[in-house]
């Protein structure tokens, strides 16, 4: 690869997009940084600072996910591209099919759109989600292993059940649909579970922001369901980008997870780590009280049947293989992420 050819990252300050950047330009490689506003130049602040220390460089572009023909300028010379940008919104939406799917999906054409029509690009790496992989944790009784591996899909989520999942899963099967049309550019697709460990900024949204603040703000004493999640460190999650980038090997999907904790393992990680200041839960709510309260804490009692007391685990193998990831202790990203919510001012700290 010349460091003299720039790599395309979408969704510049985004929270993984932020390290795959770091690790980009410290290697010392030229960034072509997508933006919404190239002007909100504090939320840039970050990325201009890596670059200064660095020996790669950083150009700015302003291209919106859904608009058509937006990533072509910032597409021009590049031999790689890292699509990182997706919509976020998890909850507290009205419409699910206009504010999450078809952003996902539309914007992800969009893209590889641009790719067609720029000859330089060679390799195409799509950020895509282990909700790609499965929708509900009952499935893993489907799986011969025990575990959900590359070959499993997200059968199971729609427009109704769990969408954020189904934004993902559609998106990621339109990248490979146009992927499969052409012979030009190869696609890779990372499939992280959930993110975690330090950001770059304090300005960064995610899934894990969401769910640390309700192990702060008391909504999880009385105590949590069995549910058990995968959980990857941010870094590995850069490091799996980067490395599927420049692998002449790197191929197909990868999931990317070091590993699966419940919540109350979470809670009790937190309370290993900073005492019984905060109300981190301490306790398993049975199912069957957990499913009357479902509604009041925005989950629907299907969400419950197929996703509380199914333990899921994730097999990375591939990736630690064909990418070379060494996975973090998810424990001590746990712990890392909560302790910069309090430095960041997310959380309130006491004591």
């Amino acid at each position: 690869m010349n460091k003299n050819t720039p790599i395309l990252v979408t969704g510049a300050t985004g929270y993984v997009a932020g390290w795959i950047i770091e690790r980009l330009l410290m290697q010392g490689y030229i960034v072509h940084a997508t933006v919404r506003d190239p002007a909100k130049t504090e939320k840039l602040k970050h990325l201009n600072q890596i670059a200064e220390k660095s020996s790669g460089q950083i150009h700015f572009f302003k291209a919106d996910l859904l608009t058509p023909n937006a990533f072509d300028q910032a597409m021009q010379g590049c031999e790689i591209v890292i699509h990182t940008a997706s919509p976020f919104v998890i909850s507290n939406y009205k419409d699910a099919v206009k504010e999450i799917i078809e952003p996902a999906v539309n914007g992800t054409i969009n893209v590889l759109d641009s790719v067609n029509r720029t000859t330089s690009v060679k390799r195409v790496i799509v950020t895509s989600s282990i909700a790609a992989i499965c929708g509900d944790a009952i499935e893993i009784e489907d799986t011969p292993n025990n575990e959900f591996d590359e070959s499993h899909w997200n059968n199971s989520s729609s427009t109704t059940h769990q969408p954020y999942s189904y934004s993902k899963v559609a998106a990621e099967r339109k990248a490979w649909e146009m992927a499969q049309q052409q012979d030009r550019w190869s696609l890779v697709c990372i499939n992280p579970a959930l993110v975690m460990g330090p950001s770059l900024t304090a300005s960064s949204q995610s899934g894990s922001i969401e769910l640390l603040e309700q192990f702060a703000n008391g909504t999880m004493l009385l105590g949590v369901p069995a549910i058990w999640m995968g959980i990857v460190d941010v870094r590995d999650v850069a490091d799996a980008h980067v490395a599927a980038a420049f692998s002449a090997n790197a191929t197909g999907r990868y999931i990317v997870s070091g590993g699966t904790l419940s919540l109350l393992e979470i809670g009790q990680t937190l309370t290993q780590r900073f005492g019984y200041r905060y109300p981190f839960p301490h306790f398993t709510v049975p199912k069957s009280i957990f499913s009357l309260a479902a509604p009041l804490f925005g989950q629907s009692r299907q969400f419950v049947s197929k996703n509380v007391g199914y333990p899921i685990y994730f097999n990375a193998t591939r990736s630690q293989e064909d990418l070379g990831i060494h996975y973090r202790d998810i424990r001590e990203s746990v712990s890392e992420h909560f302790q910069q919510l309090l430095d960041d001012g997310l959380i309130k700290k006491r004591g």
